[in-house]
């Protein structure tokens, strides 16, 4: 058994390096200077450091305006998705309303239809009401997902109703019941929708690249792309912009990791 144990470890460990290592190089190749990554075989460490890459893509390539833009962005997606599919989910889980079961298997249905079939006829009616090239039109496939709307409604399942009736006793209204006692007991999936959402909405690259048509509009993998094409040789400055796009989102993944592991241990075991 303590063999088995030790190999255990060492196969988790190793997985572990495989999976961290492209993360640490990339890193370690935005601090080199330019056409050392070239070089065979690819050095792992830089031989001088330098922050040539990060001072021109800051100063000349104004990264911080599609930094600003994807943070915008992500954070008002986030916020509009909590506020229509928490609702939302707590209704289907909890709310007696006609045809409420008949409406919810339809809805699990449409998670098999891909996304990107919708991207179309989304950007014509977009388009017909003059969303395109504005936020608000960036914003829309955030208001309310299936799957958000699934995973509030699996954890809400495990609030018991005979809390909810005591409220209701006690003379509380929905709102004031939603607001004091649903919210609460929903922390730890709220926080994890929220790092699913603001996660998905910053790594969006498809239709922020449909939508926001005026550069000045576009998000960071937009325009990391859009940079690509102009230095496709420069790995160093590439690799620069691949830190600035990845870094932020891994930080707040890191900080809320215990939130997201609750919320989804939670909504796996409970309903």
């Amino acid at each position: 058994m303590k063999l088995k144990s030790v190999l255990l470890n060492v196969a988790v460990a190793a997985l572990a390096l495989i999976v961290v290592f492209p993360l640490v190089w990339m890193l370690s190749v935005s601090f080199m200077a330019t056409g050392e990554a070239a070089n065979f075989p690819p050095p792992l460490l830089p031989k001088t450091w330098t922050l040539e890459h990060y001072r021109d893509l800051f100063v000349s390539q104004g990264m911080g305006r599609y930094m600003l833009n994807s943070l915008g962005l992500a954070t008002l997606a986030t916020v509009l998705a909590l506020l229509f599919t928490v609702p939302a989910g707590y209704a289907f889980a909890k709310l007696s309303f006609k045809g409420r079961d008949r409406v919810f298997q339809l809805l699990i249905g449409a998670l098999v239809i891909p996304a990107q079939i919708g991207t179309l006829p989304l950007f014509l009616m977009l388009k017909s009401v003059g969303l395109v090239n504005t936020w608000p039109g960036a914003l829309v496939p955030w208001l309310a997902s299936i799957f958000g709307i699934f995973l509030v409604r699996q954890y809400a399942l495990s609030i018991p109703d005979e809390m909810l009736e005591a409220a209701r006793i006690d003379g509380a209204s929905e709102s004031q019941i939603f607001r004091r006692v649903v919210l609460p007991t929903l922390t730890p999936i709220l926080v994890t929708l929220a790092l699913f959402v603001f996660l998905g909405s910053w790594n969006d690259f498809l239709w922020p690249l449909i939508i926001l048509t005026d550069q000045t509009n576009y998000t960071l993998p937009v325009a990391l792309a859009a940079l690509s094409r102009e230095h496709v040789q420069d790995i160093e400055m590439m690799m620069a912009g691949a830190v600035i796009t990845v870094a932020p989102v891994l930080i707040l993944f890191l900080a809320l990791q215990r939130f997201y592991i609750r919320g989804m241990l939670a909504g796996s075991v409970k309903g």
